[in-house]
């Protein structure tokens, strides 16, 4: 008989068997507008994929790589759209970086007036009737008001968000909503896509989740960095830039009862809170179990 009795400890202890991820890809650039006139205006960029489950089956001793997509350039060229956003990765899951905003040029119909597609899709360049760009697991831009519209009217197309299409430019040209994620502790909404420029009024506005705005006369709005925004579409009389895509992120999250990670690269973030381990990247890296 032993004098005490004997106490367990209650803790898992050891690498966790599964984890929680959260995976943003990079936002499309808006696009950019040149015309002898202020009536062309860029779309709003895509934003990047949103994918996000639980359940993730991993195992320890091996590296898992981790890349963080970086937002696309804006566009600065005539008759080019903005650069699509770069992918995103943890392990086998990878999320598409978001389609370039249709830049605007002075001939109507130039097939540049359509927006890329990508994650979600770039909004149409408003110089003829731009169609927007398709969307991978995210939604489609937004299609462009067209120089058959009145004035106040020749929008670009709104870039797609995670969880809403964009709006046409014949209406607001605002990017779709993005998706909120609590994965880090609190509720932080990702994946707007991009407003679409705007030659008088009012442009697009971006979309919730880091969009970046439309111009009226001018460059599109920057998106919000480490949200998967889409840059904001541009307008004028002389040459005007889109906005720059947002980059993308990483998280991952499991049960603190778990081991903390043997090693990481990339610089993670990481935290203790609510009963998890969150680990979260803004950089490139990689997580050892």
């Amino acid at each position: 008989m032993f004098p005490f009795p004997i106490m367990f400890n209650a803790s898992a202890g050891g690498p966790p068997p599964s984890v929680e991820y959260l995976v943003v890809a990079g936002g499309g650039g808006g696009g950019s507008a040149r015309s002898t006139a202020s009536d062309k205006s860029g779309g709003g960029g895509g934003a990047g994929a949103f994918r996000t489950a639980t359940g993730f089956a991993v195992s320890s001793g091996s590296p898992i790589t981790v890349t963080v997509g970086g937002g696309g350039a804006g566009s600065s060229t005539v008759g080019v759209n903005g650069t699509n956003g770069s992918d995103s990765v943890f392990s086998s899951i990878t999320s598409l970086g978001g389609g370039g905003g249709g830049s605007a040029v002075q001939t109507a119909g130039s097939t540049e007036n359509t927006g890329s597609s990508g994650g979600s899709g770039g909004g149409g360049g408003g110089a003829g009737s731009g169609t927007g760009g398709g969307g991978g697991s995210g939604n489609t831009g937004g299609n462009s008001g067209g120089s058959g519209q009145n004035t106040g009217d020749r929008r670009g197309g709104g870039g797609g968000g995670a969880s809403a299409a964009g709006v046409a430019g014949s209406s607001t040209g605002n990017g779709g909503a993005g998706t909120a994620s609590s994965i880090s502790g609190s509720s932080v909404t990702y994946s707007g896509g991009g407003g679409g420029g705007a030659n008088s009024g009012s442009a697009g506005s971006g979309g919730s989740g880091g969009g970046g705005n439309g111009a009226v006369i001018g460059n599109g709005s920057n998106a919000t960095v480490n949200t998967g925004g889409g840059g904001g579409g541009a307008n004028g009389n002389t040459s005007r830039n889109g906005g720059p895509g947002g980059s993308g992120i990483v998280i991952i999250r499991y049960a603190d009862t778990y081991d903390a990670a043997a090693s990481t690269t990339g610089s993670p973030s990481v935290t203790v809170s609510g009963g998890y381990r969150i680990y979260s990247w803004t950089a490139s890296g990689s997580i050892t179990f």
